[in-house]
């Protein structure tokens, strides 16, 4: 018998705690430990082997914190580093462990949504030079056409918490406008980062009527509890309350500055433990 431990969340600063509201709105009964590594973010502009190594460095931690189940609530590290992991690192590391993206359940459910079979997609730099979402559509949908868009300021707009004001609508403007360009006939957009959720008023503002605007929390959150429905193995091995399991929250850089933006992402106050990885 294995042991029981929580279930370990990723990101590379606080964007992920938007996807740990949603799974917690779904699955309260388990513990969670989360893990911000903002002292190296952001991921986005980071090369493929920067973006990998930062990323395995937090799986072996969360290995080490006794998580059986490790989800990367980064669209960046999913992108860039989640399936050299899983073929590569975890055969040796943890077999029996798991290690599971927010860009797969994503893809897996989205060409559900499109009536007109045109999807936007908007994401850091890093997500969407990698392509993931266009491969990942296209083996789910492939009469879907998927047109990206980077949004490189809207990260430091959100956590410099400019998102709510007059300076952003300058930047979600041209993004948006950028997208459309492409193609009128999107119907569709879909938050590939999970930091943009916290936009979605002002995404919203300056879309015509009738586009829909998708955050991943509540598809991950729901693919989620799905897994571990179908693998009750895992299920098993993850530690819980009787009704409400508890949550750890981690930052590779200073806990004040993480406990004063964090609030912002998770809608409630927390407070976070500093820990150093490798490099």
């Amino acid at each position: 018998m294995y042991s029981t431990g929580p279930i370990g969340i990723f990101d590379s600063g606080y964007g992920g705690l938007t996807v740990m509201k949603e799974i917690i709105k779904v699955l309260p009964q388990y513990d969670y430990i989360y893990l911000g590594d903002n002292a190296r973010a952001p991921y986005g502009p980071r090369s493929f082997e920067a973006v990998y190594t930062y990323t395995l460095e937090a799986v072996e931690w969360f290995f080490s914190q006794g998580c059986p189940l490790v989800i990367l609530a980064c669209n960046t590290a999913s992108a860039k580093a989640l399936r050299t992991i899983q073929q590569n690192d975890l055969p040796y590391m943890a077999s029996e462990n798991r290690v599971l993206g927010v860009i797969r359940p994503t893809a897996e459910v989205i060409g559900n949504y499109t009536q007109s079979g045109q999807i936007g997609v908007l994401g850091t730099a890093g997500t969407v030079n990698s392509s993931s979402y266009l491969l990942e559509i296209a083996h789910f949908y492939p009469g879907v056409k998927v047109f990206q868009q980077a949004c490189p300021m809207w990260v430091p707009l959100i956590e410099n918490r400019e998102y709510d004001q007059h300076g952003a609508d300058y930047f979600v403007k041209k993004c948006l406008d950028e997208l459309l360009h492409q193609s009128r006939e999107i119907d569709t957009i879909l938050l590939a980062c999970t930091h943009y959720p916290l936009l979605i008023d002002k995404i919203r503002m300056y879309l015509p009527p009738g586009i829909k605007v998708l955050a991943q929390g509540e598809i991950v959150a729901s693919s989620l509890a799905d897994y571990l429905k179908r693998h009750p193995e895992m299920e098993q091995r993850i530690s819980r309350g009787n009704n409400l399991g508890s949550r750890l929250f981690y930052t590779t850089d200073s806990t004040e500055d993480f406990d004063n933006h964090a609030s912002i992402f998770l809608g409630q106050d927390l407070r976070s433990i500093h820990v150093k990885l490798k490099t």
